[in-house]
């Protein structure tokens, strides 16, 4: 593995509790290795899967459920749906850290309308209808919500 001492690097921060430092380690090896070995190779699409967990543990779910659902979408494309399912999965329990509904709901969309694909081809989304339909009762939930909010302040 080509990311190995970065790699390590990263988790000793993340296990040490040093989020902070081991996202900004994760963001500059993404960018280097995307340089270095394209940004669709598996070794930095799992360094990518890392820098979502770690945007999670870092209270960012926006930016976690980014990236999970670019990747979902690029392993799609490539037709591994095993994996792709694992993003739609990653990028799933971000957007429910999501408080706005507003925003849930444009997220929620985009999540669905991937999930709902990968449910169509053979593989673990297909066989794991349940999530997807929970996660369209918690976008009706979200619609609820948004309607009867408040409008934001105005300055």
């Amino acid at each position: 593995m080509v990311l190995a001492e970065p790699l390590a690097r990263v988790n000793e921060a993340v296990k040490e509790g040093r989020i902070e430092e081991a996202a900004a380690l994760a963001e500059r090896t993404v960018a280097e290795a995307s340089r270095t070995l394209g940004p669709e190779h598996p070794e930095v699409l799992r360094l990518r899967e890392l820098t979502a967990y770690i945007a999670y543990l870092a209270g960012d779910p926006l930016r976690s459920f980014g990236i999970s659902l670019a990747l979902a979408r690029i392993r799609h494309h490539a037709g591994d749906t095993e994996a792709a399912y694992g993003d739609v999965q990653s990028a799933s329990a971000a957007w429910r850290a999501v408080r706005d509904p507003e925003q849930g709901l444009r997220l929620g969309r985009d999540l669905i309308d991937l999930w709902t694909e990968l449910t169509a081809e053979d593989g673990p989304a297909a066989d794991d209808m349940e999530q997807l339909e929970s996660a369209r009762a918690r976008m009706g939930r979200l619609t609820e919500r948004a309607r009867t909010a408040p409008p934001p302040p105005t300055c």
